[in-house]
């Protein structure tokens, strides 16, 4: 088998059971679905399954690394206004590292102290990364890279729990209920932190 074609079946794999895992948590609930349920229903072993997924939680967010890189990864020129063009462009298309998904999915982590938590430490995640970066880039300053991280990811967090309960509420009209919420938020650090 060569190389890509190994790397494709695995990528497969992986895809299968993140599937099946996201649909009998969503069915039955995180805390009652095990690891064997998962590797029964996908038809692999319970090894493969650990394998990809080292910690349960991971078959939830299968997305972590991705969501704690950014929009750090993306960012050009300024943190904040590259973070600001990229958040509404997210918004804009719906996407799950701005808390889209459906009602049944945010449920199921509102439901799970264990999925809750690991939900936070993925913001906090995401944090750390700004910090990172705003910190490397202003070297000279003490505490304003710091903060100016803070207070982007804190708007970034909040505004995901708002797509988060707006979705537990079914409601259809997220986008345009969120987007003039999300400028109001933004246009409040601009004067603090414009300059990051």
């Amino acid at each position: 088998m060569s190389e890509g074609l190994r790397a494709q079946k695995k990528h497969e794999t992986r895809r299968t059971i993140s599937d099946v895992a996201t649909r009998l948590f969503i069915r039955n609930g995180f805390d009652d679905v095990t690891i064997a349920d998962i590797a029964a229903e996908a038809r692999v072993a319970k090894m493969t399954v650990t394998n990809h997924f080292p910690r349960k939680e991971d078959l939830v967010f299968d997305i972590r690394a991705d969501f704690a890189s950014w929009p750090t990864a993306l960012i050009r020129d300024s943190a904040f206004h590259d973070t600001r063009e990229l958040y509404f462009e997210a918004l804009g298309a719906e996407h799950a590292l701005v808390g889209f998904s459906g009602p049944g999915f945010v449920r199921m982590i509102k439901e799970s102290p264990a999925l809750t938590n690991a939900l936070h430490e993925m913001h906090r995640e995401r944090e750390n990364a700004l910090t990172d970066l705003l910190v490397r880039r202003h070297p000279e300053e003490e505490l304003g890279p710091t903060l100016a991280a803070a207070h982007l990811t804190t708007v970034l967090r909040v505004l995901f729990q708002e797509v988060f309960d707006r979705t537990i509420e079914n409601e259809k009209t997220i986008v345009d209920e969120v987007w003039p919420l999300a400028e109001q938020a933004f246009d409040q650090l601009e004067p603090a932190f414009g300059r990051y």
